[in-house]
C-alpha cells in the first residue's frame, strides 16, 4: 500500500484500521488531498479508481485528528461499509465523548460529531451518551479502588480465558499457599494504603471463582480485609460469587457479616445441557436457592449473560431472556462470546454462531424495559463490527461504581492475589491521563514465591 496525503498520518494505523473494518482496502494505494480549510474542512479520497469528497465544519484547534478521522470514515464510504459504529474503533468509546466534554462540547454537539464525523448511528450514538451522562454521576478520582484477585475455579469453562486453574488440579495444591500469602498481602497493603492516606472507593473480589474458598478461608480472607483495610470511605464492596455449585448459606452469612453488598450470580445461560458442553457445572435448583437467599439477606444481585455461546441459537438466547424474567436483579450484564486465544473454544476452532441479532437486541430491549434496568457502562470488542459492545444495565442508584470506574480508567487501582492488575493513573491535562501497568502472576505458585518483591513495586509506583 502506498499511502499519500498531504498530512501526518501513519500507514501502520491506516492497515490496523482496514484490516479490521475494511480488508478489501489493504494494500490499495490510497491519495488524500486537503481541498478546503477554514471553517470547513474538506478532503478528496482517491483509491481504487474512486474519487470522494469528505465535507465537516472544522473542529481542528480542539480534535487534533479530525483529518484522520475523515479519511477513515471515507474509505468506508467508499468500500460501502455501513457499521453502527462507523469509523470508532477501540474499547472504550465512552472515553471520546468524556474527552469531548472536557474541551467543552455539550451532547448535542457531540452526537452530531459521532453521527456526522464518525459515521455512528443515532441509535449507538444515543445509546454512549446515554451511558456517560449516567457515568459521570459517579466518576470521581479522589478516591482510589482495590481489585482482589482468586485465581482458582471448581472447573475450567471451555470459553474462559481468565487467570483460573482448576482447584482439583495439580496447580490446586498451591491453594493454602496462596491464601495465606494473599492475607498477608491484604494486610501490609492496608497498611500503606493508611499511613498514606488513600481513599478507597470500593472494593471487588474477583476471579476466577472467590466463592471456591472453604468457608474457613472466606472468613479469614474477609477478616484480614475488614481488620487491616481502612474501609471508611467504601461505597460497595463487590464479591463474585458466579459459581452457584460453590456457594452456601454459610458462605453468604459470612460475605454479609463482613461487609459485602453485591455479588453477581452469574448463569451466561439457562440453558443446561449447553453449560454441561463448556465444563460449566449448573443446577437450576441450586442457583434458585442460592439467589433466594441472597435476596433475602439484601444483597445487590448482579447476573451476566453471555451471547453466543456454542450451540446456542436465536431461540436458546430468547428462552435464557425468558428465564431471566422471573428475577428482580438490580444489575445485568449482557456479554458477547468474544474467543480469546488462551481459551479452549478458540483452540478447538469454534465458529461464530448463526443468530437473529435483530431479534436478540429485542429480546434485551424488553427485559430491561420490564426489570426497570438501564444502561449504565460500557465497553466494546476490539475487533467486532457488528454487535459491537459488551453493556451493563443497572436499576436507578444500583448502578456498580467499580465497572464504571475500571471500564473508565479513571481511579488508579491496587491488584491484589492472582493475576491483577494495579493501575497508577496520572492526568496529563484535562483531556488525557497517563496509566502505569503492573500486571500480577496468574501462576499462584508465582505468586506465592514472588508476594513481597511485587508488592514493593506496586507500592513504590503508588508513592510517585
Amino acid at each position: 500500500m502506498i499511502l499519500d496525503t498531504d498530512f501526518d498520518i501513519t500507514e501502520n494505523s491506516v492497515d490496523e484500521f482496514l484490516r479490521i473494518l475494511v480488508p478489501e482496502a489493504r494494500g490499495r494505494d490510497i491519495k488524500i488531498r486537503t481541498t478546503e480549510e477554514g471553517e470547513k474542512i474538506s478532503l478528496l479520497i482517491e483509491t481504487k479508481g474512486v474519487k470522494k469528497e469528505f465535507t465537516y465544519k472544522n473542529h481542528i484547534d480542539r480534535i487534533d485528528d479530525q483529518k484522520i478521522v475523515m479519511a477513515k470514515t471515507s474509505l468506508l464510504e467508499i468500500y460501502g461499509k455501513d457499521y453502527p459504529w462507523g469509523s470508532l474503533k477501540g474499547v472504550r468509546p465512552t472515553k471520546l465523548v468524556r474527552r469531548l466534554l472536557a474541551l467543552n462540547y455539550g451532547y448535542l454537539e457531540i452526537k452530531d460529531i459521532l453521527e456526522g464525523l464518525f459515521k455512528v448511528s443515532e441509535k449507538k450514538s444515543s445509546l454512549i451518551i446515554e451511558v456517560v451522562k449516567k457515568e459521570m454521576e459517579y466518576l470521581n478520582r479522589d478516591y482510589i479502588n482495590m481489585y482482589i484477585g482468586i485465581p482458582f475455579c471448581p472447573t475450567k469453562c471451555r470459553y474462559c480465558s481468565f487467570a483460573s486453574y482448576e482447584i482439583n488440579s495439580g496447580v490446586g495444591r498451591h491453594y493454602k499457599a496462596f491464601v495465606d500469602t494473599l492475607i498477608e498481602e491484604i494486610k501490609l497493603t492496608g497498611e500503606h494504603l493508611k499511613e498514606n492516606g488513600y481513599k478507597l472507593g470500593s472494593v471487588y473480589i474477583g476471579g476466577g471463582t472467590p466463592s471456591i474458598l472453604t468457608e474457613t478461608d472466606l472468613e479469614r480472607v474477609l477478616a484480614s480485609v475488614k481488620n487491616n483495610v481502612d474501609l471508611s470511605t467504601v461505597k460497595e464492596f463487590t464479591f463474585e460469587a458466579g459459581r452457584v455449585d460453590t456457594l452456601t448459606k454459610k458462605k453468604l452469612e459470612i460475605m454479609k457479616d463482613y461487609g459485602v453488598d453485591r455479588i453477581s450470580l452469574n448463569p451466561q445461560t439457562f440453558n443446561e445441557e449447553t453449560l454441561k458442553n463448556l465444563n460449566r457445572t449448573f443446577s437450576k435448583d441450586k442457583f434458585d436457592e442460592m439467589y433466594s437467599l441472597s435476596k433475602n439477606m439484601g444483597f445487590i444481585i448482579n447476573m451476566d449473560l453471555i451471547i453466543g455461546l456454542p450451540g446456542e441459537g436465536t431461540e436458546e438466547i430468547l428462552y435464557t431472556m425468558r428465564e431471566l424474567e422471573k428475577y428482580q436483579m438490580e444489575n445485568l450484564t449482557v456479554h458477547v462470546l468474544a474467543l480469546k486465544k488462551a481459551s479452549v473454544l478458540f483452540k478447538d476452532g469454534h465458529q461464530e454462531e448463526d443468530i437473529d441479532r435483530e431479534a436478540v437486541e429485542k429480546g434485551i430491549e424488553e427485559l430491561t424495559r420490564k426489570k426497570s434496568l438501564k444502561p449504565y457502562y460500557m465497553y466494546r470488542l476490539k475487533n467486532s463490527t457488528q454487535w459491537g459492545e459488551n453493556l451493563g444495565y443497572a436499576v436507578d442508584g444500583k448502578e456498580s461504581i467499580f465497572n464504571i470506574e475500571m471500564i473508565e480508567e479513571n481511579q488508579s487501582t491496587i491488584g491484589l492475589g492472582g493475576g491483577a492488575i494495579t493501575k497508577k493513573i496520572v492526568a496529563e491535562s484535562p483531556v488525557r491521563d497517563h496509566i502505569d501497568r503492573l500486571v500480577g502472576p496468574k501462576e499462584p505458585a508465582t505468586y506465592v514465591r514472588e508476594m513481597r518483591e511485587r508488592l514493593k513495586k506496586k507500592l513504590d509506583l503508588f508513592k510517585k
